[in-house]
């Protein structure tokens, strides 16, 4: 009998709820809001939480999440810098608290939310992310999307096309990616992130074979071209995408072949599985490896 594994369990939870602690107790004071130009009228704003897709014009401004609460201030200090109109449309890509916990501020000031019909629904009623082990609270009824979509919707704004599709469950049931189609820029969510090992939400509906196969239509859908933001990390590019793609399907394969050799989780953390790929994508690779195993166990 392995006596050790009740501890190893307990550690594991106590790790969780300090990450979750450390999530809710961050100083957004200290957080500096910066917007980037990218291509055309397209900036990314960064700050904590994820990534910002944000165009301006005539016609209106339009942004991509909204990350958190406290940070509202800044984000539209931010657009100030840049635009004097204010946000009129708002499109989430998920429902994660950091992505959408500035709906409720920018939906008091006029602004328009939409997202896919899962957000809202997550959006609507309590959660519970278990790789955080964190309880997530139902939205209040300003926060929620007031327009929902199944499977895409476009906006003609500036002179541009953005179109916002779903991809089937991929971080999320309710992932949407944004495309900027005149200005060739891509925000994906965090179906794509550029300087971690991806989290996939099992229990928002996430998979990693939805993460795969998400990334292999955004590869289509993009050229050499494009400028891609990601849910969190620096700007990145197609080839970028495609190292993300490449690094998943091989890692995956590779946790099968764990699996079918009956290596527990701890033998996988502590074997060279994900070597070559640690200095890329330098973290998360724990929670990804834990969630991987658990996925492709469950599979068989």
């Amino acid at each position: 009998m392995d006596r050790s594994a009740p501890l190893r369990a307990l550690a594991i939870a106590a790790a969780s709820v300090v990450l979750a602690g450390q999530l809710y107790a961050q100083n957004f004071d200290t957080v500096q809001v910066k917007a980037t130009p990218v291509a055309g009228s397209v900036h990314m704003v960064t700050g904590s939480g994820g990534n910002l897709g944000l165009v301006v014009g005539d016609d209106a401004v339009f942004l991509v999440d909204d990350q958190f609460a406290p940070l509202t201030p800044k984000i539209l200090a931010a657009i100030k810098g840049i635009t004097d109109q204010p946000v009129r449309f708002v499109l989430n890509t998920h429902w994660h608290f950091d992505h959408t916990g500035g709906n409720e501020n920018i939906g008091k000031s006029g602004a328009l939310i939409f997202a896919h019909e899962n957000v809202r629904k997550r959006m609507s009623t309590g959660q519970f992310i278990e790789a955080l082990n964190r309880q997530e609270p139902a939205s209040p009824r300003g926060a929620l999307p007031i327009i929902t979509f199944t499977d895409s919707i476009a906006f003609h704004l500036n002179g541009d096309s953005i179109v916002a599709f779903h991809v089937p469950p991929a971080h999320t049931d309710g992932d949407a990616v944004v495309m900027f189609t005149k200005a060739n820029v891509m925000h994906t969510g965090d179906v794509f992130v550029s300087d971690r090992f991806p989290f996939v939400d099992r229990s928002s509906g996430g998979t990693i074979h939805g993460i795969i196969g998400a990334t292999e239509r955004l590869l289509a859908a993009t050229n050499a071209q494009t400028k891609i933001i990601p849910g969190h990390g620096p700007l990145a590019d197609r080839a970028r995408l495609k190292a993300y793609h490449d690094m998943l399907v091989v890692l995956r394969d590779r946790m099968r072949k764990e699996i079918a050799a009956r290596h527990t989780i701890e033998q996988v953390l502590a074997s060279t599985i994900t070597k070559e790929y640690d200095a890329q994508w330098p973290n998360g690779r724990e929670r990804f490896v834990r969630i991987l195993f658990q996925e492709l166990s469950a599979a068989k």
